[in-house]
């Protein structure tokens, strides 16, 4: 049976029944668990832990006994709420669960203690606290209390699931889901219950729209936006209007709920114009706020009015359009507040910026100082800054359109109504007048703000006027008065200029299209009572009346269509219905009518229309009197009494304002204010217009009925107003179809996740969910549909039953069988209908089999578990027993044995302490005597010693002595010497001194000087007569030989004429005698190079020896670091990894970035072509220029530019064209065309002059070529040069034409531009951008200029030089043709010729030298590098030596060091050497390519020279036959044909059409076509092509933008194309594995880099177009296959539904899909992609990118969805996405990263599988799910939902502890994942293998106009 899964779930979960207790009535089990902590893991199973801890779980709650027993008739149902299901008291057994009323919590929950009994007078009960408590029973009526619900069905998404339906379980389950689930929503039929959580949630981002977006309501959880879209998807396929009645009392959420309505509507249905009519309809918010809402105490942002806004769709159900409508605007609170309240906001607002300079002249302060806006008290609200909500309000003004002057006297106006309120009023003496100072500041200010005379406002403040038949009076006004009519026109104001707003808003909101349909949000006031309740209480609860009647009827008439619509039987309900309190209000004479009819008499007062009342109404039972006072009344409501107090309903219903005072407003010089009060507008801003909005389906008549005369006569009251304008919205709302929205407040402190159960009771009872309760209870609540019951009971279902096929008539028997009465239950066609309680008793019966079964699976496994604890223990005795006999016997052994050891231990240790006692003595003795002998002769060695040094030292003192006496004698002599010298010398110098004093000393000095200067002086001239007469003889000697000179130049050169055949004998001597030096200097050079080659073999050899040493070292080395590598390649590996890791991070971000930019360049193109057709359906007005039609973004977008557009065009014709225009707006560009026109031309002429040199130059070779070869290398590398100077000069031709070609197209771009400007005053940006791309232009013409002059000069010098060598060439033939040189040479021509011959020889001993000094420098860089290798050996065995000596720590780290700085120094090295190698390789390319067109040009000029020879010689005719040429892979066609090529290739080709050829057959033959133009240089046709080809594909792509195949079809042939381009593009890097042949196929003149661009664009458009039609094919599987479905039968029981049911629930349902469907469709997906081609990598990006969409979407609806977040969805969840992984591994798609997307559904489903208890399984959990977000696993545990009662919920602590582990993540706030997140797509290089000559075009393809080249 399927159904013992869950019997094996439960024992997995360690649940299992210990023993039976004898009860009363039935057995409860003892439920036991077995703590086992492998039980954290996913399925494992802790039933077989040997120790058991055995908690005893609560009891089963006896009222799943005999349900079937209690149920009221309908007719008890519809008496009151109290007997909506009370106990029978067969079923008050013990331990019955029931509620009791309870003065504070409303109800309570108990238990029996005891079985009752029949007329017993009470029960006695135990309640929570486990206090005891009698409960009185009434035994007349035998009203017992309500039984409690099982607690599984607690916490249902729909209350109408409950078992039983009553008061107290509807107020339990909101209870439970508010305050332990957090979920403010919760379905009650067709009703969306909301509670205000007074905290702002993160329900209500963009990605909840979206999922909520296209969902059933049943399928998620209830949400608000869940009945948005209800309505939405029913105006779609019905075709009908919809509305929203969003209703609750002030304070529960009801503007909020509207405001989330209507942005739901904004995002889903977006407008397709670019009007932003949803951000419109958003800003209308703030503004309403602004004016209509203020601060009450039950809320700080309470509306205080209704309204209605009508959001317009059109036909594709896009927003175009709204209008609001508004009711019963509160005007009493612009003069009046409550304590603690406030006025409306904008009047706060406008005070908070009154210090702004803009708004000085308003003359505001503060709020406090101001008559209406201090009463309430305190004037600022907690949290709000007015200063910043009053601009959010003014930049909705300007959003809607309302200009700037208008804001201005808007507030004005408001500004003055409190200066109006602040005026102050004198009473005079008598009391029957009074009067205002003129100088009132406040009355000047309001008079200045309005425009009106201050005078005639002053007075009729203070006055009225009463007219008669006859004349008119002018009365004064008591004080009373004065300010009744003061606040009174203040009213007025305000409500005429709230009108005014509405009016503009709906103005703003208007749209000129045809509204098709509309969805209707009513947000509108609830039920409200208060101490003091008056006019504007008595109008809300009137309109809440006429609602719930409206709600009540279609709550009863879907009821009733569900019964006829299932065919079943059924009675009438009897339900409430308020009518007879309808017609008390408002039927003829009713309280309106009375109310009207007293404001109409003259002298009529509250108390006169109060009796009145009390004597027309006091027999009906909805009209009461209050027994204290005769001023009030009561009005019994729906919902409940309320006492109103008539004070002021005669003057708020007549809303007098004196027509005085408005005439001094019409009277305005203000517009605006003038504007409000014109007679044609109604004075009661009740409702306004919305004829134009509204659909034409209905018709809906004025709000407004046009009026008279503004006077009080005439004017109709307030009450009749309000009347009419709700029956107008009455009307509408019948004609639509209506969801409700209930707004619960929890608690009146606004305190967050608060529940008070008073408060929210008086609101359920107030807003109708009691009543829908009610209306369901009274028939067949619990409906089930056949397939979901038969999968929840087939438990029940008899094995023989189970045979049947007919699971409908199975589920017949089994209800036959089990519930008795016929009556509890109906069979419809598709359902179930089972009466209260039905449910609760078949969910006993399925839990009392489950036990049943647990049980025998429990007995029979405890008996094996005893067994084999039995043997185990028996074994383990034997094992014992045995191995301590064991060790006993081998313990005895080993006692004997080390007995004996120590008896001999103790022998040998005696011996031996005997023997060292001994030794110890004997060397004491030893010792001592020779220390004693020792001590003896040192003492005697010691006294010679003395003896010998005292003689010695004696001998030294007596020389000393000696010799100092001898010293100082000498000393003493050679003192007397010097001092007699001293005294000789003295002498002498004195005498020396006199001499040289006398004057016969100096003449002495001075004979001979005088005449050494006269023969210096005599010398000097003669020298210099001497250098002028030498100076002359060289003048005269130059002048001569300069004459000389020249005269034996004219001789030789005569003499060279006259004898030039004479001279060559001699010549051929002196050459033959140079060559013999040549041979000789040859020889000896051979004789070096062969030292030099001996000496570089022995430095090779010796190299070589030293390689191979250091080889040896290096294996030594690699041997000794191999465990230091295998110890750091993990730590290498792993850093590299995140390198990796980390740049692959960054690179796929930055590619996201890029290719989110391409989806949002083709949405911006979709939406331009979407326009573009609107414009031209729209407007088909004369003179309107558009592009073509077949132009796509592609050729106007600036950022891919082209190769070429046209051939040169005529500058002058753009120019004339641009002066059509406008001269002032090209005026900037012509002077840009000027320059670029002159500088093209100059370029041009320099282009033709160099043609035309080279062209005669060439023709001269030919000649010559075709005369005599080439006879040296010199001529060689001259043709070479020339050849490569004129391949250059073609390129630069080129590039000049391309340069020339993109000038015209930027000239045409600016015409264009200018046009454009002309037409549609387009921003300066677009113009910078052409100019500067001219600018750019402009200098790539100078750089090419530059090098075209550059060419020139190196031509011309190469010409020169050419001619040179052929001037010089004659000279040296005639030199060597002299005879006889040696007799008729003289002596000069020998002298020359000997000069040229040691030239000759200087050369060669240059060359020589040269020669020499290479050798030299390669013997030293041989050297240099036998020294660098010497110094790398010695540096590497220091390193060894060093490493040796370090740790092996730091051995590894070093190693490693030094490894990897030597293998970066080799790659650097080999780095260098390719590169080098690469750039010689080049050049070597470029010159054989140059030298192979030479010879094929001899050969070719040989060829035809002998043909034309023979030709002459045959005589005889020859037929020539044509040699058939190979495919050279290029297809020709013509330009007229390639509309026709694109058509049939592109456009019309069907993939079909392809199969069995080559894949990407259309992406080879446009390459082909490419190819050919590029071989014939046709830019144009380049161009022309691939525009047309993209343009094409995109077209189709648009037109099959559901079509998968075809998706895929194109993609695969645009990545063909892109591989195509790149193949065979000439760039090195993409021709690695390329074979000779396809080299040819290169292109060879164009680069096409930015089409290459382009492709890569339009390849990511088409993959995103990929993706979004297989998600939009995958996603509605999605939920039914994953969540919904059993892949696992039997494992996931449904649980009893509500109203709101899956819409895929059924069996064989439209909407039900298995997990087989999403593989069968990812099978077609992956076999339409393999047969068409596309690369492998490509296919793993989409099955990656699918599989994140499967799990976002599955972990979205399981976050949203608490029906699905169950042990079993887990355990179908993991089974499921096993299924998919083995999908992926068959099909070889696991390297994708796909499963790696999974993890979050994974952890997901693990996570509903683990134990969910104690902290360590809240650690497993935190560990566990690292790829969730703290916020979404809070949320599983919060929706974890058990489906049997076995199961226990999560509690609120446990989650709590998961929170705080958890608080230390920086996960994101989002909640949901993003489901339109895409991964970027990264198009890798797949070259093809086939060859372009290989490819065969079939017949189908129509092609036959394409010419194989």
């Amino acid at each position: 049976m399927p159904d013992a899964l869950l019997v094996l779930y439960l024992l997995a979960h360690g649940v299992y029944v210990e023993s039976f207790k004898n009860t009363t009535g039935f057995a409860p089990l003892e439920i036991n668990e077995v703590q086992n902590p492998a039980s954290h893991l996913p399925g494992a199973f802790s039933l077989f832990s040997e120790e058991r801890f055995i908690p005893t779980l609560p009891e089963p709650d006896c009222e799943l006994l005999q349900w079937n027993l209690q149920q009221v008739a309908p007719g008890q149902l519809a008496k009151a709420p109290a007997e909506l299901g009370p106990a029978s008291s067969l079923l008050i057994l013990q331990y019955t669960r029931v509620w009791i009323p309870d003065p504070d919590e409303v109800w309570r929950s108990a238990e029996l203690t005891k079985n009752y009994k029949e007329g017993e007078k009470s029960l006695q009960l135990k309640l929570e606290d486990e206090t005891i408590r009698e409960y009185p029973v009434d035994v007349q009526s035998n009203q017992l209390p309500f039984l409690r619900n099982p607690d599984i069905l607690v916490g249902e998404n729909d209350l109408t699931a409950l078992s039983y339906l009553h008061e107290p379980a509807v107020l339990h389950n909101l209870k439970v889901r508010f305050l332990e689930s957090n979920h403010i929503y919760t379905y009650c039929g067709i009703v969306l219950v909301a509670i205000n959580p007074y905290e702002q949630l993160p329900i209500y981002g963009q990605d909840v729209i979206y999922a909520y977006s296209g969902q059933n309501m049943g399928d998620m959880d209830p949400h608000i936006f869940a009945v948005a879209e209800e309505a939405y998807k029913q105006m779609a396929r019905d075709e009908k209007n919809q509305s929203i009645i969003v209703s609750g009392e002030s304070g529960a959420g009801k503007t909020v709920s509207a405001k989330y309505a209507m942005r739901y509507f904004a995002t889903v249905g977006g407008s397709a114009s670019e009007t932003n009519i949803e951000e419109k309809v958003l800003a209308s918010s703030p503004i309403m706020e602004a004016i209509g809402n203020a601060k009450t105490t039950r809320n700080d942002n309470s509306s205080r009015f209704g309204k209605y806004i009508q959001i317009g769709f059109d036909k594709r159900y896009h927003i175009i359009g709204a209008n609001m409508r508004t009711y019963l605007l509160e005007k009493s609170r612009v003069v009046f507040q409550a304590d603690d309240e406030r006025n409306y906001h904008i009047f706060y607002q406008l005070c908070a910026v009154a210090s702004l300079p803009e708004f000085k002249e308003l003359a505001l302060t503060r709020a406090e100082d101001f008559f209406y806006t201090s009463q309430g008290g305190d004037t600022w609200i907690e949290g709000v800054d007015d200063a910043e909500d009053f601009e959010k309000t003014r930049q909705a003004f300007t959003l809607l359109g309302v200009r700037e002057s208008h804001q201005i006297s808007i507030f004005k106006i408001i500004a003055s109504i409190l200066h109006l309120g602040s005026v102050e009023i004198q009473a005079e003496r008598d009391g029957d007048s009074c009067r205002i100072s003129p100088e009132d500041e406040h009355l000047n200010n309001f008079c200045r703000l309005l425009g009106v005379e201050h005078s005639q406002m002053e007075h009729w403040l203070c006055h009225r006027k009463l007219v008669t038949t006859s004349e008119t009076y002018v009365k004064t006004m008591s004080l009373q008065q004065v300010v009744n009519a003061r606040n009174a026109l203040a009213k007025h104001i305000y409500a005429q200029l709230f009108s005014w707003i509405v009016e503009h808003i709906n103005k703003a909101l208007h749209t000129a299209l045809k509204q098709h349909s509309f969805i209707g949000v009513l947000d509108i006031y609830g039920f409200e009572t208060f101490e003091v309740n008056s006019f504007e209480q008595f109008c809300i609860n009137y309109a809440n009346e006429k609602l719930q009647q409206q709600f009540n009827s279609h709550v009863f008439k879907l009821e009733q269509e569900e019964y006829m619509k299932e065919q079943i039987p059924w009675t009438l309900i009897d339900f409430y219905d308020n009518q007879p309190c309808i017609d008390l209000i408002e039927a003829k004479l009713g309280i309106l009518d009375l109310l009207d009819e007293e404001c109409k008499v003259p002298k009529g007062t509250d108390q006169n229309w109060a009796q009145k009342l009390y004597d027309r109404h006091s027999g009906s039972q909805h009209f009461q009197k209050p027994r204290m006072s005769n001023t009030s009344f009561i009005v019994v409501h729906f919902a409940d009494k309320v006492e109103y107090l008539s004070d002021g309903f005669l003057e708020k219903n007549r809303d007098t304002v004196y027509e005085e005072q408005i005439n001094i407003l019409k009277a305005s010089k203000f517009p605006l204010v003038a504007d409000l009060f014109r007679d044609d507008k109604d004075p009661v801003p009740a409702s306004t217009t919305s004829g134009k909005g509204s659909s034409s389906k209905i018709n809906i008549r004025s709000a407004r009925p046009p009026m008279k005369a503004a006077n009080k006569e005439h004017k109709k009251s307030v009450g009749h107003q309000f009347r009419t304008s709700l029956h107008l919205l009455m009307e509408t709302l019948n004609a639509t179809t209506p969801h409700y929205v209930r707004c619960i407040k929890p608690n009146d402190e606004k305190l967050p996740f608060h529940f008070d159960p008073k408060r929210a009771v008086q609101q359920l009872r107030a807003c109708g969910v009691l009543e829908t309760i009610r209306i369901s209870a009274a028939g067949y609540p619990s409906r089930w549909t056949y397939h979901d019951f038969f999968n929840r009971y087939r438990v029940l279902v008899k094995k023989r039953e189970l045979a049947n096929t007919d699971k409908k008539a199975i589920c017949k028997s089994v209800l036959e069988s089990l519930i008795k009465d016929p009556d509890k239950f109906q069979f419809g066609r598709t359902k179930i209908f089972f009466r209260a309680g039905q449910v609760a008793y078949l969910e006993k019966l399925r839990a009392d089999k489950f036990r049943a079964a647990t049980i025998t699976i429990q007995k029979t496994v405890r008996g094996w578990l005893q067994r084999v604890k039995y043997h185990r223990l028996k074994g383990a005795t034997l094992t014992l027993q045995r191995y301590c006999r064991g060790f006993l016997a081998r313990r005895l052994a080993e006692h004997l044995r080390r007995t004996r050891a120590a008896v001999v231990f103790q022998k040998q240790y005696r011996m031996q302490r005997a023997r060292q006692a001994y030794q110890r003595v004997r060397r004491a003795v030893v010792v001592i005597q020779a220390f004693a002998r020792a001590m003896f002769v040192r003492r005697t060695y010691h006294q010679v010693l003395i003896q010998h040094r005292a003689t010695i030292i004696q001998k030294y003192i007596r020389g000393w002595m000696a010799r100092r006496r001898f010293q100082q004698q000498r000393d003493a002599a050679v003192i007397i010497q010097c001092a007699f010298r001293r005294l000789k010398a003295k002498q002498e110098l004195k005498a020396l001194k006199i001499e040289a004093r006398s004057a016969e000393h100096l003449k002495r000095l001075n004979v001979g000087m005088e005449n050494k200067v006269v023969q210096l002086q005599r010398k000097i001239d003669d020298q210099n007569k001497e250098f002028k007469t030498l100076s002359e003889q060289l003048s005269a000697v130059t002048s001569i030989h300069t004459m000389e000179v020249e005269r034996l130049k004219r001789e030789l050169a005569h003499y060279q004429q006259s004898q030039e055949a004479d001279t060559s004998l001699q010549l051929q001597e002196e050459v033959q005698s140079l060559r013999t030096e040549l041979q000789r200097a040859h020889s000896e050079r051979r004789v070096l190079e062969d030292t030099h080659s001996r000496e570089k073999d022995e430095l090779r050899k010796r190299v070589a020896d030293l390689e191979q040493e250091n080889a040896l070292l290096k294996d030594e080395k690699e041997q000794l670091n191999n465990q230091i590598l295998s110890q750091s390649k993990d730590e290498c590996a792993q850093s590299s990894a995140e390198q990796t890791l980390l740049m692959k991070k960054e690179l796929e971000e930055e590619r996201s970035r890029y290719q989110n930019l391409v989806k949002e360049y083709s949405r911006l193109e979709q939406r331009y072509d979407n326009l573009r057709d609107e414009v031209t359906i729209l407007k088909q007005t004369p003179g309107h220029r558009r592009n073509p039609s077949n132009q796509s973004s592609l050729e106007s977008d600036s950022n891919y530019p082209s190769i070429s557009t046209s051939e040169i065009g005529d500058t002058e014709d753009a120019l004339q064209q641009v002066e059509e225009i406008g001269v002032e707006k090209a005026a900037m560009d012509m002077t840009v065309f000027l320059k670029l026109q002159k500088r093209v031309r100059e370029l041009e002429q320099e282009r033709k002059k160099l043609q035309v040199q080279l062209e005669k130059r060439e023709q001269q070779e030919s000649k010559k070529v075709q005369i005599e070869q080439p006879k040296n290398d010199i001529d060689l590398d001259q043709d070479a040069d020339l050849a490569y100077n004129s391949l250059k000069r073609q390129e630069l031709e080129s590039e000049n034409k391309k340069l020339k070609n993109d000038l015209n197209e930027l000239r045409k771009a600016v015409v264009d531009q200018a046009t454009q400007n002309n037409s549609t005053h387009s921003s300066p940006d677009s113009y910078n951008l052409l100019l500067n791309q001219l600018k750019l232009t402009n200098e790539e013409l100078e750089v090419r200029k530059e090098e075209v002059l550059i060419l020139r000069t190196q031509i011309m010098s190469a010409d020169q030089r050419r001619l040179a060598s052929k001037n010089t060439e004659p000279n040296i033939n005639a030199r060597t043709s002299w005879p006889n040189s040696e007799k008729h040479v003289d002596q000069e021509d020998a002298i020359e010729a000997y000069h040229g011959v040691c030239q000759t020889n200087r050369l060669l001993e240059a060359q020589l030298q040269a020669q020499s000094l290479e050798h030299e420098e390669e013997v030293e860089s041989l050297k240099a590098q036998v020294e660098a290798l010497k110094e790398e050996i010695d540096k590497q065995q220091q390193t060894f030596c060093q490493t040796l000596l370090l740790s092996p720590e730091a051995q590894v780290e070093f190693g490693v060091q030094q490894e990897i700085s030597r293998l970066t120094n080799e790659n650097l090295d080999l780095k260098e050497l390719v590169e080098k190698l690469e750039k010689n390789e080049r050049k070597l390319k470029k010159q054989l390519k140059i030298y192979m067109k030479k010879v094929q040009d001899l050969e070719a000029a040989q060829a035809l020279a002998q043909s034309d020879r023979g030709h002459q010689e045959l005589t005889r005719q020859v037929t020539v036959q044509r040699k058939e040429k190979d495919f050279q892979g290029m297809l020709e066609y013509h330009k007229e044909d390639e509309g026709l090529l694109i058509r049939n290739l592109v456009t019309d080709l069907k993939p079909q059409m392809l199969s069995g050829t080559v894949p990407s057959l259309p992406a080879y033959i446009l390459y082909m076509c490419i190819r050919h133009a590029d071989h014939t240089s046709d830019d144009l046709k380049v161009h022309s092509l691939l525009t047309s080809t993209i343009n094409g594909i995109k077209k189709v792509l648009k037109k099959h933008n559901d079509d998968f195949e075809m998706t895929s079809f194109w993609l695969s042939n645009t990545c063909r194309l892109l591989h195509c381009l790149k193949q065979y593009s000439g760039d090195e890097g993409f021709m690695t594995q390329n074979t000779a042949k396809q080299n040819e196929h290169c292109l060879k003149n164009f680069d096409l880099t930015e089409y290459r661009q382009v492709l890569s664009d339009l390849s990511i458009q088409i993959y995103q177009q990929l993706i979004k039609i297989a998600e939009g094919l995958l996603q509605p599987m999605i939920v039914s296959a994953m969540l919904e479905n059993e892949s696992i039968q039997g494992l996931s029981g449904v649980k009893p539904m509500g109203y709101r049911k899956r819409s895929s629930s059924m069996e064989g349902g439209e909407n039900s899909y298995c997990l087989e469907a999403i593989i069968r469709q990812m099978n077609s997906f992956h076999t339409v992609m393999c047969d068409q081609g596309l690369d492998p990598e490509i296919i793993l990006q989409v099955f990656k990118q699918l599989f994140y969409m499967i799990n976002a979407v599955t972990l979205n609806n399981l976050l949203l969805r608490k029906d699905v977040c169950s042990w079993s969805t887990g355990m179908q969840l993991r089974y499921n996405i096993s299924q998919l992984e083995e999908w992926l591994r068959g099909r070889n798609l696991h390297q994708s990263g796909a499963v790696q997307t999974l993890e979050p559904l994974i952890q997901a489903a693990q996570l509903l599988q683990l134990k969910k208890k104690t902290q360590e399984d809240a650690e497993a959990i935190c560990s566990l799910c690292t790829s969730l977000s703290t916020q979404q696993i809070v949320k599983i545990l919060n929706l974890y939902t058990p489906l049997n009662e076995f199961e226990e919920r999560v509690t609120v602590s446990f989650i709590r502890t998961i929170q705080a582990q958890l608080q230390e993540r920086n996960d994101p706030q989002q909640l949901l994942l993003d489901s339109k997140h895409m991964f970027p797509v990264l198009f890798p290089f797949n070259p093809s293998s086939l060859t372009m000559d290989s490819i065969h075009i079939p017949a189908c393809l129509n092609l036959e106009f394409l010419n194989e080249v």
